[in-house]
């Protein structure tokens, strides 16, 4: 099979979350399991470091990973989803897997594969493992596609276990309140494995002590031992001064990941870095300082408060969720701009009325429809739009909807990109 020829196999036979949504989900690790066991059980044979959370995830995996690299360790990274490429979500020192790589993976075992049945997920999973085996990374970062427990990813044994920031998402499989969807994220806390929550949340830290007391899991609230000031913005970077249990410790801390909402994840990822050091990792401050400064070129991490272009200012960010929108529409406030044209879309199992009650009504809207199967119909999210009050046009695709913005945003207003991460992975100039 060619690359092409590979991924469409695994496109049509294997059903996959982002694409189609829950009917992809597998309740259960029998599978990923019996796949990996087929390939002599490569989640066994490197080291790593498990992330979970509604958001931060994505972004505190990628700091880690640069922190790591920047300390000289050889880092696989597997994230999800990919916005551009399916080898993004597995690189080794920001390296994309080869795309030989992808399709000589799926010629040898597509036999195995119409044995076993895995998704596609549990497949790419599989697929990630075999590679840092073969690359003999020192470590890597391993990011929970959705959920925990059940999350394929969840066969590993880390050195270290990171929660990030618990929202309601998902709530068709992973429950309808935040201490239920949190019970899902602890699943990945292992047996006398140490844990760390980036953030302490009150309606939900007794989820985290009941698992860790459970697990015999030292458990660390990383906010109560970081506290993270944001100092200022330029267009290449935020700067923070951080103190460590009342008492200085990164001044003028420089990180290249632009979003407001970084300061949340900051305190998960230096908790984790420490664990690492206990267990004998090197890392020097100047290598932390090195690999927070250019998390994007270290990683090749995209959508996070992306700046694309000036006069006007244009911005995308992959936040989704209810938790996600919140911080992005803070943002876009704090930004007093004249006038955002906001180029909207949403997948299909989001609650949107929820969502659209988020949004400024006196923003100009541009709707659009992601082409996946599991987008919002743009005219379905037009007419709720109008229910919520919110004012603008509906386009039948990404592309028409931001060339639209870009016709009437004046150079002293700003063009925001968002609302989906399938939305935001459909910029042409990404």
């Amino acid at each position: 099979m060619t690359y092409e020829q590979a991924l469409e196999y695994l496109y049509q036979q294997l059903p996959m979350f982002h694409r189609i949504g829950n009917a992809a989900f597998k309740k259960s690790l029998d599978n990923v399991l019996a796949l990996t066991a087929a390939l002599d059980h490569p989640q066994h044979k490197f080291k790593s470091v498990h992330v979970a959370g509604t958001n931060g995830k994505g972004s505190s995996s990628s700091m880690l990973a640069a922190v790591l690299q920047a300390a000289g360790y050889k880092t696989g990274l597997y994230t999800s989803p990919h916005l551009k490429e399916f080898t993004e979500r597995i690189r080794v020192n920001g390296q994309m897997i080869s795309r030989e790589k992808v399709a000589a993976f799926t010629t040898n075992h597509k036999g195995l594969f119409e044995q076993v049945q895995p998704s596609f997920f549990e497949m790419t999973v599989a697929l990630a493992f075999e590679h840092f085996v073969e690359e003999q990374v020192d470590i890597a970062i391993i990011e929970v596609g959705l959920g925990g427990r059940l999350d394929s990813t969840n066969i590993i044994t880390p050195l270290v276990s990171l929660i990030t920031n618990i929202g309601l998402d998902h709530q068709a499989l992973l429950g309808n309140s935040l201490p239920e969807i949190a019970a899902e994220k602890a699943g990945i806390i292992k047996p006398e494995v140490p844990a760390v929550v980036s953030t302490t949340q009150a309606a939900i830290s007794q989820v985290f002590l009941e698992r860790s007391l459970e697990t015999r899991s030292p458990l660390t609230f990383a906010d109560q031992r970081f506290t993270v000031e944001p100092l200022r913005t330029t267009g290449t970077a935020t700067y923070y001064n951080v103190v460590r249990q009342g008492e200085p410790y990164l001044d003028e801390l420089e990180l290249s990941l632009l979003g407001n909402y970084q300061r949340h994840n900051l305190p998960g990822v230096l908790a984790t870095l420490e664990e690492l050091q206990k267990q004998g990792f090197s890392i020097s401050e100047s290598q932390v300082r090195e690999g927070l400064r250019q998390v994007q070129s270290l990683t090749g991490l995209k959508g996070r408060w992306q700046v694309l272009g000036q006069q006007p200012l244009m911005i995308c960010d992959t936040g989704h969720n209810i938790d996600g929108l919140t911080q992005v529409v803070k943002q876009l406030l704090a930004l007093q701009a004249k006038q955002v044209h906001f180029v909207f879309g949403a997948v299909n199992d989001k609650d949107i009325q929820s969502v659209l009650r988020l949004l400024p009504v006196s923003y100009r809207y541009y709707f659009c429809e992601a082409q996946i199967p599991r987008a919002l119909p743009v005219q379905k999210l037009y007419e709720e739009a109008q229910f919520a009050g919110l004012k603008g046009n509906a386009y039948p695709t990404v592309e028409d909807a931001i060339l639209a913005a870009k016709a009437f945003a004046q150079e002293d207003e700003v063009i925001f990109i968002g609302g989906s991460t399938f939305v935001v992975a459909e910029i042409a100039d990404l």
